[in-house]
C-alpha cells in the first residue's frame, strides 16, 4: 500500500517565472523531491499530482519551478501547500514521521520505556527524545534499534544496545 508523506511546505513565490521556496518538512526532502512521484495540496486527500521540472540553486537557497506553474500569480496560488511524496508501507521516512509523537516506546520484550515526545535531525542519524516521566533517552533511529511501528496500537518496537537506557 502506497502513502502520500509530507515532506515539504511551499512558503514564498520567488521571481517572476514561477520559482517558489520550499521548507523541508522531511530530512528525505533532498532525495524524495527528485526520486518520488510528488502532489501538492494543503492535505493529502485533496492533493493533485505534482512535477518538478527544475532546481535552481541549492541548500536553504534553492527555488523550484513545477510543471504548469508558469509565473508569479501561479506560484503565489501554491503558497502554503504541502508537497507530499508516495512512499511504500516500508519506506524508511514512516520511522522519522512527526505522526509518531505520542506513541508509547516499547523494546521487544515487552518493557514499556516511555513516550515519544520528538525526533531529532541529527547529523550522524535522526534520534527519538523518549520521556519516561522522570528522564529523557535519545534512541537512534537505526535499523539496529528500531524494529517496527505498530500504528494500531501506537507503539515504537525498539531493540535496545547495551547502556542505551542507563
Amino acid at each position: 500500500m502506497n502513502k502520500l508523506f509530507p515532506i515539504g511546505e511551499v512558503t514564498r513565490a520567488s521571481g517572476l517565472k514561477g520559482a517558489v521556496s520550499v521548507r523541508p518538512l522531511s530530512r528525505y526532502f533532498e532525495d524524495y523531491i527528485h526520486s518520488h512521484q510528488l502532489h501538492i495540496g494543503l492535505t493529502d486527500k485533496s492533493s493533485i499530482k505534482l512535477q518538478l521540472n527544475k532546481m535552481i540553486g541549492s541548500g536553504k537557497k534553492s527555488s523550484f519551478i513545477f510543471e504548469g506553474i508558469k509565473d508569479r500569480d501561479g506560484a503565489e496560488t501554491i503558497i502554503g501547500k504541502k508537497i507530499f511524496a508516495l512512499v511504500d508501507e516500508l519506506d524508511s521516512i514512516h520511522f522519522v514521521s512527526s505522526d509518531l509523537i505520542g506513541y508509547g516506546v516499547f523494546t521487544d520484550e515487552g518493557m514499556h520505556i516511555g513516550k515519544l515526545g520528538d525526533i531529532l535531525w541529527l547529523p550522524a542519524n535522526d534520534a527519538y527524545v523518549i520521556n519516561d516521566g522522570n528522564r529523557e533517552f535519545l534512541i537512534p533511529i537505526i535499523p539496529e534499534i528500531v524494529k517496527s511501528i505498530d500504528y494500531s496500537q501506537r507503539a515504537v518496537l525498539i531493540t535496545p544496545m547495551e547502556g542505551l537506557l542507563d
